[in-house]
């Protein structure tokens, strides 16, 4: 009880240290970008009185520790700023554009999980066969091959020679503004609503960015699943179970398998925060409206209060998920405990 007790505060100690530093991390890099959030606003032929003005109501003059205080105590108020592109709030457009990328990511990690752990268990189950053999340079492919390589390949065989995906976005022009928002997820929103055309739309438009982000979430969940299984299945109760008779089968799936889902776990929750976090890329071949791509135009923007408030959305969600599977491995193996 005294370690669990020990273990518990070592945690929620470590949580608002990390938060600190991420907070820190992220103000730091705002500052030392050579982009001017005071000439974003006002535009480069402004004069000058104007621009030392801004940059006075904005606390820009003043030094960095003081310019980080100010900061600390807006983010204690929630407050992320507003974003010059939008003119919104940042805390709206993230609202906004974040279930995007949750639906995209949370998609992608379905198909990657229910494609990659079968595969790392056949692999585990033949090895040195030719499907472990297979499974092994898929694993190196998709690790050697950037996300943006197979998205703008995905695009140009599939819906530009092949014509059997809808173009990049998030919906069609005729189903735009159709269905009513609910949840923010577009898909759950046009069932929801009983709209079946929208909601074929919406998973046509879903099928291939989803498709690019879970090959290559696969690669590492086949990898890290086979050798996991690998460890289990050279164990002394396998060779046991196997002189009891019991069917390879069982062995496989109700002995080894049970073990490798405790680290699996956190595999998968870590996988997922990636997703969260890295869809960037593939959001922008995409034109999919989610976080990356709000990131990316605050960026190209100098929208600097669009991009810290979304770098450390981001670097939240990251957190969690961390703490997530931590908890979650402490949950499932009685060892930990």
């Amino acid at each position: 009880m005294k370690g669990r007790l020990r273990a518990l505060a070592a945690t929620a100690a470590s949580v608002p240290i990390t938060l600190f530093g991420l907070v820190l991390v992220t103000f730091l890099i705002g500052r030392v970008m050579p982009l001017d959030p005071v000439l974003a606003i006002v535009g480069d032929r402004a004069p000058q009185e104007v621009v030392e003005r801004v940059r006075v109501e904005l606390g820009l003059d003043r030094s960095l520790p003081e310019q980080f205080l100010r900061y600390l105590g807006q983010l204690a108020q929630g407050d992320l700023g507003r974003s010059v592109m939008t003119s919104n709030l940042v805390t709206q457009d993230i609202a906004r554009f974040l279930p995007a990328t949750f639906e995209l990511a949370t998609v992608a990690i379905l198909l990657a999980t229910l494609i990659g752990v079968p595969l790392g268990v056949a692999a585990a189950a033949r090895q040195g066969s030719w499907l472990d053999q297979s499974v092994r340079v898929v694993c190196i492919a998709g690790h050697s091959l950037p996300v943006f390589v197979l998205g703008l390949a995905s695009l140009l065989v599939f819906y530009a020679w092949l014509g059997l995906a809808p173009g990049p976005g998030r919906q069609g022009v005729y189903f735009q503004d159709m269905v009513e928002v609910r949840t923010g997820l577009l898909t759950v929103d046009a069932a929801l609503a009983g709209d079946w055309p929208a909601l074929r739309d919406a998973l046509a438009h879903l099928a291939q960015p989803a498709g690019v982000l879970a090959a290559f979430s696969v690669a590492y969940i086949a990898r890290m699943t086979r050798a996991f299984m690998l460890a289990e299945l050279q164990s002394e109760y396998v060779t046991t179970a196997r002189a009891k008779g019991l069917t390879e089968a069982r062995i496989i799936w109700r002995h080894a398998f049970r073990n490798t889902a405790v680290p699996l776990v956190t595999v998968l929750a870590l996988t997922y925060a990636g997703l969260l976090e890295g869809a960037v890329l593939t959001e922008t071949i995409f034109a999919w409206p989610g976080l990356g791509q709000y990131l990316t135009a605050s960026l190209l923007n100098a929208d600097m209060n669009a991009v810290l408030g979304a770098t450390l959305v981001v670097g939240l969600i990251y957190v969690a998920f961390n703490l997530l599977a931590d908890a979650l491995y402490r949950l499932l193996d009685p060892r930990t405990r």
